[in-house]
């Protein structure tokens, strides 16, 4: 599986608000961190309320700039990230560090490192 193609799509797809095409992706009982409110969600109908009730507040944009294979089933992605009120101003623009666990061929949980 090459799971760099694999995230790229789903980075454009995030960016793209397509959630469905996201979802294929990831593991019907996936761990997401809620970079935004705190904690973690569970699941495909978790993350998409998640997804969905974050993109009412807020324009998030995520572009990855690094990959790192940091063992057999798990990714590091180097990520610039800028966060936009609905408004367009910029609330945050910063580098951050995405790590994703695989399991049969899907994104089973991805967690958040600061650089």
């Amino acid at each position: 599986m090459d799971y760099q193609t694999m995230l790229r799509q789903l980075y454009r797809d995030f960016n793209a608000r397509h959630i469905d095409l996201i979802l294929v992706h990831l593991h019907r009982e996936v761990a997401w961190p809620n970079g935004w409110e705190g904690g973690f969600v569970a699941g495909h109908d978790e993350v998409r309320a998640y997804w969905l009730r974050q993109w009412q507040q807020i324009n998030p944009r995520v572009e990855p700039v690094s990959f790192e294979t940091r063992a057999e089933n798990q990714m590091a992605v180097g990520v610039h990230q800028v966060i936009k009120d609905l408004e367009g101003e910029i609330l945050s623009d910063s580098q951050v560090r995405h790590v994703y666990s695989f399991e049969a061929g899907k994104v089973k949980a991805m967690r958040i490192e600061q650089q």
